[in-house]
């Protein structure tokens, strides 16, 4: 591959630890990262880079526009996240990549360019599942050990807990994620995706409440109505900031209480907020008040590292390999629809 022509040499492995160069491509973002862990060493993030595709205002990620931003970008960002972290291909072990789940055409461009450093560089090709790696990724931040999680992004709403070998699901959204609710309600306002910073901002500015669909069934949630009454409310000209602040209070209610339910059937001590939606504020304050009820400890991922990045990648394709986990080529087809507790999860005991 002539953009890593600057650092060539041969892997020979380390006796001391890993040094992983992972691959993320699930949807608007196309980001690499190089994480090295010595033998007793903590994990050490030495790089970190995303280029991330920004649709028009008012639309959405369109899957062949967002591969084809990928496929473009995807040289110079390898050569940047080897560049940062001052590291040669020579020091590289394994390559891994986000297999699944995602958009299909996005997930194809990181699978293919991780098998071509693999096939040059004959490294070990390690496949990850996005939503395992960014629980993950934030129990390594955070040093958390066992929790109940809730990762609520783009592309997941799951409320989940690992147990006898996987991470099992005690709750999930019904139709749209919380993600898209922001996203779709943003672009029906004339926003891009993502539209999430600025949805929080414009909520700050109200606290004038308007009655939403609250929905959930057993354990899980559905956000479609809340979403489609949020649109109409738009169109008949209530003022946008009302609108966010009543969105975030009833869909945030929502998770909360769902959240709630599993945590007092599962009994953690540890809750653990993970996804690109954990940045915001106002969903932290409210799960740390069911933490407080419960006598748990909540904890959240840092916010540089909530959205999707090449880091959560990383730092997953590591404890996979250490695990005995890797594929050849013929066996690194994508899963767009892989879901996270169809893992086997082999680094964690029981």
């Amino acid at each position: 591959m002539k953009f890593l022509e600057t650092f060539t040499g041969e892997p020979e492995g380390s006796k001391l630890g890993i040094t992983c160069l992972g691959i993320e491509s699930t949807a608007h973002t196309f980001g690499v990262s190089i994480i090295s862990i010595g033998g007793n060493t903590k994990p050490e993030i030495l790089s970190d880079v995303r280029r991330v595709y920004q649709p028009e205002k008012g639309k959405g990620i369109h899957p062949r526009e967002a591969s084809r931003h990928h496929a473009k970008i995807a040289a110079s960002t390898v050569t940047e996240a080897l560049k940062k972290a001052k590291t040669p291909m020579e020091d590289i072990h394994i390559v891994s990549f986000s297999q699944g789940p995602g958009l299909g055409p996005c997930l194809r461009v990181g699978a293919v360019v991780a098998r071509s450093i693999s096939a040059y560089y004959h490294l070990p090709l390690i496949p990850v599942n996005h939503a395992v790696a960014h629980i993950e990724l934030a129990a390594m931040l955070t040093g958390v050990s066992d929790p109940l999680v809730l990762l609520v992004s783009g592309g997941h709403t799951v409320i989940t807990s690992f147990s006898s070998g996987r991470w099992r699901v005690f709750g999930e959204t019904l139709d749209i994620t919380i993600g898209q609710l922001i996203d779709q309600f943003g672009r029906a306002a004339g926003f891009s995706s993502p539209f999430g910073i600025a949805f929080e901002e414009y909520a700050k500015k109200s606290q004038n409440f308007i009655d939403l669909p609250y929905t959930i069934k057993g354990n899980d949630v559905s956000f479609s109505g809340l979403l489609t009454t949020s649109k109409r409310l738009f169109r008949d000209d209530k003022k946008l900031e009302d609108i966010c602040f009543s969105i975030q209070e009833t869909g945030f209610a929502m998770l909360a209480e769902s959240v709630e339910r599993a945590l007092a059937f599962v009994e953690k001590d540890e809750l653990l907020l993970v996804g690109g939606v954990a940045a915001n504020n106002r969903l932290q304050n409210m799960l740390q008040g069911v933490c407080k009820i419960h006598k748990s400890n909540f904890f959240s991922i840092p916010k540089v590292f909530s959205g999707d990045c090449g880091a959560q990648i990383s730092w997953n394709g590591i404890q996979a390999f250490k695990a005995g986990v890797s594929v050849g080529i013929s066996d690194s087809s994508v899963k767009p629809s892989w879901r996270l507790d169809e893992v086997d999860v082999k680094w964690r005991s029981n």
